[in-house]
């Protein structure tokens, strides 16, 4: 529905442009000006589009397309760039979260994909970054709720909560993952 108040002309005043106004226009300008500052965004902030081919470093097709070229939407790696394959995969420790029924797990690894593979569980909750300091204050952090001699954890409201806070804002850890992996990479040059 649109405000009663809203302006039928275009605000711009250069030239007496003073042109209608599209009924669906998110601010009164005409459609020549709504152009000129969507045009203006775009080269600005770039355009989401799927990547002329999947990224080299996280496998990811969504891309942004900037003035300067195109870079991944998951791990903002620059298209085109290739990652120098005799440097050893740089190391990129996390704390992740699992869930089992009723139980968290919280536990470290470089290598996430291949531990998570080797731990039955329902669901990846978050990573954290960080590494065994990180997971030993998470322990005893979360010390009550823990099962004796395991990393398994009551998902308790309050531990339940924490994950909720690591998580906020990251729909799927694994793009999140990938973001580190390719900035590790970028800063080495």
């Amino acid at each position: 529905m649109v405000p009663r108040n809203r302006q039928s002309r275009c605000l711009v005043d250069d030239h007496g442009c003073r042109g209608p106004v599209p009924a669906d226009a998110p601010i009164p300008l005409c459609e020549g000006h709504l152009s000129l500052a969507a045009e203006w965004g775009d080269a600005r902030y770039g355009i989401t589009d799927a990547l002329p081919s999947a990224c080299v470093l996280c496998g990811s097709r969504l891309g942004v397309r900037l003035p300067s070229g195109w870079v991944c939407a998951v791990c903002e790696w620059r298209h085109g760039d290739i990652p120098d394959d005799e440097l050893p995969p740089p190391r990129v420790d996390v704390v992740y979260y699992l869930r089992y029924a009723d139980r968290v797990k919280i536990g470290t690894s470089a290598h996430p994909r291949q531990r998570l593979a080797a731990i039955w569980h329902e669901e990846l909750l978050a990573f954290e970054r960080g590494d065994r300091a990180l997971e030993r204050r998470r322990h005893a952090e979360f010390a009550a709720e823990r099962f004796p001699r395991t990393e398994w954890f009551q998902a308790s409201d309050r531990l339940l909560a924490h994950v909720a806070e690591v998580a906020a804002g990251v729909e799927d850890p694994w793009s999140l993952h990938a973001r580190w992996v390719s900035e590790a990479v970028a800063r080495r040059g």
